[in-house]
């Protein structure tokens, strides 16, 4: 899926990309402590480091902030997935791999998937429905892995719980940080891994081949 354009009147991309992280890191705490709209673009530009006036160089409103927040997200998990994992070795270790890195980005990126959950809903209309689909792409990511796995003979699902493993899996990781006040006293990162990963894999297990 195309990009979202986000208008910058600077030219060098390395130089928007570092300005635009440092923006987010900034704008995460704040949306975490004072909600979006409780939020100014005077205070994210502050967080981040430099003026008001060069945030506008980078961006045009505040809501295209949330939006690089959200997409950032998405960003990470997709090139830490396709980085680590090879999709067309279609085994349930490649699954099994994908998955632990699936959960170690949603632990690194915890606070980022706290915001735009919360505050998703004040993105425009034009904005949301491209997030939403971002998000829809990465299920799909592990309805891949899972239809590889069909495909090679490892497991045997029909198209619709290949679909629901994959939403089971995808809302797996996001737990992590959205019940990390109670699951961390519980759980080492690693130990939740492995055990929701166990008892996954001790469902398929009826629909290995």
């Amino acid at each position: 899926m195309k990009k979202r354009e986000v208008h910058a009147s600077v030219k060098d991309e390395k130089l928007v990309q570092k300005r635009r992280d440092q923006m987010i890191k900034g704008a995460v705490t704040l949306f975490k402590d004072k909600g979006f709209h409780g939020t100014t673009t005077r205070e994210i530009a502050k967080a981040a480091g430099f003026s008001i006036g060069t945030l506008y160089e980078y961006i045009r409103t505040k809501e295209d902030v949330l939006y690089l927040v959200c997409d950032s997200i998405y960003d990470h998990v997709r090139g830490r997935l396709e980085q680590g994992l090879d999709q067309e070795k279609g085994t349930l270790a490649s699954l099994r791999h994908g998955i632990a890195d699936y959960f170690r980005v949603m632990d690194e990126l915890q606070s980022e998937v706290l915001v735009m959950y919360q505050e998703v809903k004040s993105l425009s209309k034009d904005a949301l429905p491209y997030v939403l689909k971002k998000e829809m792409e990465m299920v799909g990511m592990f309805e891949n892995l899972l239809t590889r796995c069909v495909e090679n003979g490892e497991l045997s699902l029909s198209k619709k719980q290949v679909e629901i493993i994959a939403h089971d899996i995808f809302v797996q990781g996001q737990m992590w940080g959205f019940r990390r006040w109670a699951l961390q006293k519980l759980f080492t990162l690693d130990e939740y891994i492995e055990l929701q990963t166990d008892h996954l894999f001790s469902g398929l297990n009826q629909y290995r081949v």
